[in-house]
């Protein structure tokens, strides 16, 4: 069985070329995981972490709907892997007694469990590709004040 590590979306933010990043820390805050995603996926997430609902229905509000009017049950997301800089995910979801893994993006698999309330989950293989939490708050700020 892979041993996973639960994550929580800290924030989106922008790196210094202009990218959007969400940023996965665990529960210590002790560790960070960046992920690259895009404008469109970057505000779907945003939106959520604001307390802010669209006027119309976003794609990840559609695949929620979808999969609670199909019977379904998103129960939690994994960052699995990451090759050739590109990261992987599958969005577990209960229907009629088993268990569907989808292949997904980290974007969407994030957007549609922050919608779905459910936990987010990384690998513990992929501790190698996080960050040390100060480190990057204080790239964030620019350094410590003095």
């Amino acid at each position: 069985m892979v041993r996973l590590l639960e994550m929580n979306v800290k924030a989106v933010t922008v790196d210094q070329s202009g990218s959007f990043l969400v940023l996965l820390t665990d529960n210590e805050e002790k560790m960070v995981l960046p992920i690259s995603i895009g404008p469109f996926e970057a505000q779907s997430i945003a939106l959520v972490l604001q307390g802010q609902t669209p006027p119309r229905p976003l794609t990840h509000d559609l695949l929620k709907s979808l999969c609670e009017n199909l019977g379904g049950t998103i129960e939690k997301i994994i960052i699995t892997d990451i090759l050739d800089s590109t990261f992987y995910a599958e969005v577990y979801v209960q229907h009629n007694g088993s268990t569907i893994v989808l292949d997904s993006r980290p974007s969407d698999a994030i957007a549609l469990a922050l919608r779905c309330g459910v936990s987010i989950y990384m690998a513990m293989k992929m501790v190698e590709f996080t960050y040390n939490y100060q480190d990057i708050m204080e790239d964030q700020t620019g350094g410590e004040t003095h």
